[in-house]
């Protein structure tokens, strides 16, 4: 976010954290469903294989930051993807124009982490019932959405999402948008690690922080010693 995204974004906190952070944060105790998702480990392959995910939950300083704490997660990138505009910038962006989500490209050690328990930390990771939107990060820039790489992580995102919602797992159903794949661009560097190296920031602090704090306890398996 720039420095001006910031600074309105605190304004609009300090009249609806309360709110938002109940609205955009998942609960501490899982649905069954995203339970069986975590300790699923029928899915994990017996040759060495490194595999690739890409995932859309609103703003990628927070995605990014949960799910680089996975085992079995080797790196995670912020990036753009399912736009018009080539190479875009953070700032078109941001803008709402270019058609693009801000979302991750994760990639992982499918011998230690499955595409089940990534999607269930996908699930985790940001609130899917919001439509183009998480809290106060509005635009279809921050939709909630998947981009499978082939048509096994294709089928298992529909049949995941189908769970949830028979399960009621949510007070809502969920909104999440199944894309095609395509190119993903890479955020510029300032992004990378951005909790990390800007923990004071105030987005970092009122959003990202709370967020990864029950995510960690979520995962507390699964998590990277």
């Amino acid at each position: 976010m720039n420095d001006f995204k910031v600074f309105f974004w605190f304004v609009c906190c300090s009249l609806f954290f309360g709110a938002c952070s109940s609205n955009t944060s998942v609960s501490q105790t899982p649905s069954k469903t995203i339970k069986s998702m975590i300790d699923n480990k029928d899915n994990l392959t017996k040759e060495q294989k490194t595999d690739t995910a890409i995932f859309a939950a609103g703003c990628f300083w927070c995605v990014e930051g949960q799910f680089k704490y996975l085992d079995g997660v080797q790196s995670v990138k912020s990036g753009y993807i399912g736009g018009t505009t080539q190479n875009p910038t953070y700032e078109q962006v941001c803008s709402g124009s270019t058609g693009h989500a801000e979302a991750v490209r994760v990639i992982f050690d499918a011998n230690k982490i499955s595409y089940d328990q990534l999607l269930a930390a996908f699930f985790v990771s940001h609130d899917p019932t919001q439509l183009n939107r998480q809290g106060n990060d509005i635009g279809t820039q921050y939709r909630s959405a998947i981009f499978p790489l082939n048509d096994t992580q294709k089928e298992k995102a529909k049949y995941y999402i189908s769970q949830l919602n028979l399960e009621q797992a949510y007070p809502a159903p969920i909104v999440t948008s199944i894309e095609p794949m395509s190119t993903f661009y890479d955020a510029e560097a300032y992004h990378d690690n951005y909790f990390e190296l800007n923990p004071q920031n105030s987005y970092c602090q009122l959003v990202v922080k709370p967020k990864i704090e029950k995510f960690k306890k979520v995962f507390a398996e699964q998590l990277k010693k």
